[in-house]
């Protein structure tokens, strides 16, 4: 079986699943009936709890699934709690469906894999030993990627059916009413785990702040929780930034940030009014400091920026340049801690934010998006999921949500080390050429041949350099030479999902 993209998809695997195919971008207007969870009714003066072992032990038995959130991405100190105490138990064959995977959670992952405590996971992405596991067959059923979007589409559509969700807040009262605003463990938005919240069959909250009733602002709340356990601590806010989040001082990325950010303020979206976001990676998120300037340069003020939130996006916020934050992972502390005093950070789930099946998701009000990427091939199909050697150590993350924006740029430097990120095929393919306008590299810019208006307003700016796709490909090998192809068993470790559900592409097993 082969989808639009003419990518090979396990005609089993697709069978047993369910699964269509990947046709197109285009996403139409389907009627969808949304799921909801089971209620255990109470007055809520049962909930709190320190017994962590108890409330596992009478809530998560064989073959469930359970979710957590990635918050606070490497200071988390709630999961490896939990899945030890899980597997203490010899509690087995759990789905596992958090909303993504850090490296804080990989060797623990792995020892549940080995223990037969978890059999299936759903995730928007993995890396470290993990990564690794799974690429080398570790894990018997193939896992399954989704974008954070994908994922809130499925939660409320049924597809991923939550019978615990355990939670890490840095605050909540008695009854479960809970931000992610106050206390010593801020990390800001909820977005992510506001959909574990609304759908989970139990939501257990874990807190090392539990403060007076009634809690407010709530974003969690009270008539979604079933308990409330007391725990010494929650995680680490200074380690909510990692290095898909850092500020770049390479001369490399600050170069591409500079040249990304001529391609916006040259294009007909640069105007008042207008909305953008910006991904994780060093370019993209210095592209934010270069564009301030530019903002501030013509007078133009943005409506709002989206997605995950970083230190100068709130910078713009402060200063005028951008109204509303819309406001759904913070990617560092200084944009978390900010949340609790601007009304314009607007916190939103990921329903909100890019489920494709609601009635208006903020990623289709995009004018500008920019994104990284692992690899880009010809056709402009990028891959943030599996590297040179077709390991897995990456994640779905908003990528393909966000590239329905009016002009998607994606920025990377030509070369990594002796990789090339300009490649005739992409090893796996998370977000379609027919999203992607423009490729950003520091020997060029290549724009999409079906954006000619684009070329045309482009070749008429002094300075700009535009190359196309392939002589960008084909300056990368000369620098690092034809790789070599890459070994596969036939076995898939992995089917990665197209925001609608239909499937993209498959991940198969290394070959040692």
């Amino acid at each position: 079986m082969k989808n639009s993209l003419n990518r090979e998809l396990p005609d089993q695997i697709m069978s047993d699943l369910n699964y269509r195919p990947f046709e197109s971008t285009e996403i139409g207007h389907p009627e969808i009936q949304r799921t909801a969870p089971v209620v255990r009714v109470t007055t809520g003066n049962d909930k709190v709890t320190d017994d962590l072992e108890a409330v596992v032990k009478n809530n998560v038995h064989d073959g469930m699934t359970i979710s957590f959130h990635h918050h606070f991405r490497e200071g988390d100190f709630v999961f490896n709690r939990v899945m030890g105490i899980i597997m203490d138990l010899g509690i087995k064959d759990l789905t596992l469906a958090p909303s993504s995977l850090t490296n804080v959670m990989n060797d623990t992952v792995v020892k549940a894999i080995n223990s037969g405590t978890v059999t299936h996971i759903t995730s928007s992405g993995m890396r470290g030993s993990l990564g690794d596991a799974v690429s080398h067959g570790a894990l018997k059923a193939p896992v399954i990627f989704r974008s954070h979007g994908g994922r809130a589409r499925a939660i409320e559509n049924g597809d991923i059916k939550i019978d615990v969700a355990f939670l890490g807040v840095p605050n909540a009262d008695r009854l479960g009413n809970a931000n992610g605003m106050y206390g010593d463990a801020v990390f800001g938005s909820l977005g992510y785990a506001l959909m574990d919240a609304q759908y989970a069959n139990k939501v257990v909250l874990l807190t090392d702040n539990l403060v007076s009733y009634p809690n407010t602002p709530a974003s969690i709340k009270q008539t979604q929780v079933d308990y409330v356990v007391e725990v010494d601590k929650v995680g680490d806010p200074d380690k909510i930034g990692s290095g898909a989040t850092r500020f770049t001082k390479d001369p490399k990325e600050l170069k591409i940030a500079e040249m990304v950010n001529s391609v916006i303020t040259n294009s007909q979206y640069f105007q008042d009014g207008f909305s953008f976001q910006t991904g994780s990676g060093g370019a993209a998120l210095a592209v934010t400091r270069y564009l301030k300037e530019s903002m501030v340069e013509n007078h133009i003020k943005a409506s709002f920026t989206l997605g995950g939130i970083t230190s100068p996006m709130i910078d713009l916020l402060k200063e005028g340049l951008v109204d509303k934050v819309m406001d759904v992972q913070d990617f560092d502390k200084g944009a978390a801690s900010s949340m609790a005093d601007n009304k314009n950070q607007q916190e939103i789930d990921a329903s909100w934010y890019a489920d494709p099946d609601n009635k208006g998701a903020m990623v289709d009000q995009l004018d500008v998006v920019i994104l990284s990427a692992l690899e880009v091939d010809t056709n402009f199909n990028v891959n943030v999921m599996t590297g040179s050697d077709g390991v897995i150590r990456g994640a779905v993350g908003g990528h393909q949500d966000a590239a329905t924006a009016k002009l998607t740029i994606i920025c990377s430097p030509l070369v990594r080390g002796r990789n090339a990120t300009v490649v005739k095929d992409v090893a796996t393919v998370v977000t379609p050429g027919d999203s992607v306008d423009v490729v950003v590299t520091e020997r060029g810019i290549a724009v999409n041949p079906k954006r000619q208006d684009l070329i045309d307003r482009f070749n008429q700016v002094p300075g700009m350099k535009l190359v196309s796709i392939a002589d960008l490909q084909a300056e990368a090998e000369k620098i690092v030479g034809e790789p070599k192809p890459l070994e596969y068993t036939d076995r898939t470790v992995a089917l990665v999902e197209y925001r609608d559900g239909t499937i993209i592409d498959q991940i198969k097993e290394v070959k040692d």
